[in-house]
């Protein structure tokens, strides 16, 4: 699984960070990043829940 994020649509609503802090990290501009290159399957379920609170739909993911 990974997760796609669309940078442009980021408007740094940071609930993806508050659902998944271990998944998702905020950049110097309030934007999201992601905290890991490959997804640990552990962490599926959390990137899951981080990408579905997102107000903007800039996250998604990718099976």
């Amino acid at each position: 699984m990974q997760i796609s994020v669309n940078e442009a649509a980021c408007e740094g609503h940071a609930l993806c960070q508050l659902a998944a802090p271990d998944v998702f990290a905020l950049d110097d501009d309030g934007l999201v990043q992601l905290v890991h290159e490959q997804l640990p399957e552990a962490l599926e379920a959390r990137a899951e829940a981080g990408a579905r609170v997102c107000p903007v739909a800039a996250l998604s993911i990718v099976r």
